[in-house]
């Protein structure tokens, strides 16, 4: 009977001693996993002032592209789109020419774009003379329309 306790607590104590072992592992290895997807999340401002360090923010919004699209964006789905084709180069969601007319009234509005797309660090911000250069600017685009 002596023998049986005697192997009952050494083998309870080797299980703890492999349980301990590997609950080490396990977590070590957690820590390590990589995603599958770049990180692809970003925060979307838009308001009144001349360039981003003083603009007073007056709508802001979340976007993640990946692993699927998501946020608090209007339009998240067509917005990960329209990034994807062009690269994440957010200057080209700005058109040039516009058939809009709008008045030369200097009311600045900045749109900014701060956070991680595909993996790089991003800090974009456009600056247009007011709303209706804005939305002549952003033309049909939903990305930077909010």
């Amino acid at each position: 009977m002596r023998r049986t306790l005697k192997a009952v607590g050494a083998a309870a104590a080797a299980a703890t001693c492999v349980l301990a072992a590997t609950a080490g592992t396990a977590h070590a290895e957690a820590q390590q996993t990589k995603s599958l997807y770049a990180p692809s999340v970003l925060v979307l401002t838009v308001g009144q002032g001349e360039d981003a360090d003083s603009v007073a923010v007056e709508r802001a919004v979340t976007l993640t592209c990946a692993p699927r699209p998501a946020g608090t964006h209007p339009a998240a789905a067509a917005a990960c789109a329209e990034l994807s084709k062009v690269g994440g180069e957010f200057a080209q969601l700005v058109g040039g020419a516009s058939d809009v007319m709008c008045t030369k009234e200097w009311r600045p509005v900045t749109v900014t774009v701060a956070g991680v797309w595909n993996g790089k660090h991003v800090n974009w911000s456009k600056t247009f003379g007011n709303r209706c250069e804005m939305k002549a600017g952003l033309g049909e685009g939903v990305a930077l329309s909010f």
